[in-house]
Parts: C-alpha cells; structure tokens; sequence
C-alpha cells in the first residue's frame, strides 16, 4: 500500500491544500493563472519528497494536492510554495504594486489543508471539477 520510503520510512502523505490571494482579489485569470501553474511546478520540482497529485489555479485561490515526504512539514512546503511564488509573480508584474504594495504580498496568511487519506479519488475529482482553472499538474 505505501508507495514511497526514505531510508527506514515507507509513507503515502497526500494533503489537499488551498489558499486565496490577499483580500480575495480575483488575480489569477488568464495568462496569470498558467503562470501559477508553471512557478508552483517549478518550486515543487525543487523541493526534495514533494510532488504535485493535482492542481488548479481558480480565479480567487488554488487547489492543490501535495504529497509530502513525512521530513518536510506542510507549513513549511505551504508557506516555501506562496512566498516564493508571490516574489515571481511580483517580478513578473511589476504593475502590481499599486495593488498589494510594496512588500511584494501576494497571498492571504492563512491556508486550509487536510489529509487525503482513503478518500484521494474523491478529492482528485473535486479539484479536476473547479471552474475552468488551468492545471497545475
């Protein structure tokens, strides 16, 4: 049943994870949301005993469902994902100052996560049936 391991650990640690942008902003349409996709892509494929199970960036927040080796904690992984992907995106669009700032806030503080457990498929549809989001897969 377990489908990873690390030197003495055999884990199957999936996590259903969604955050907004600050104040709810309706950001990520368009171009912008294929750039979320490729940024989370790009930082997950950096980090050591994550990977993406499934992904959509919505207009006002993104789903995501992560596994994590059980070395790495989900804030840490969570807050890595929105730190670094905020100071992308505000390299990106610079025009965006004028909206959240200067210190290159992208993403409210708080996230929602929960485990996946048994109940992976259910949760895999229910990301894949978001309104026309791009993947992030």
């Amino acid at each position: 049943m377990d489908k990873h391991s690390l030197s003495h650990t055999s884990w199957e640690c999936v996590y259903h994870i969604v955050w907004i942008p600050k104040y709810r902003r309706k950001v990520l349409y368009g171009e912008t949301r294929r750039e979320v996709g490729e940024i989370l892509r790009m930082l997950v494929d950096h980090m050591d005993g994550v990977e993406i199970v499934e992904g959509t960036a919505c207009v006002d927040h993104i789903h995501i469902c992560l596994r994590i080796a059980p070395k790495h904690s989900v804030s840490h992984v969570v807050g890595r994902l929105k730190g670094k992907s905020a100071i992308v995106l505000h390299e990106r669009h610079p025009e965006w100052r004028k909206l959240t700032g200067r210190d290159r806030t992208l993403w409210a503080r708080g996230y929602y996560v929960s485990t996946v457990g048994l109940n992976e498929s259910i949760i895999r549809r229910y990301i894949q049936r978001q309104e026309d989001g791009s993947k992030i897969e």
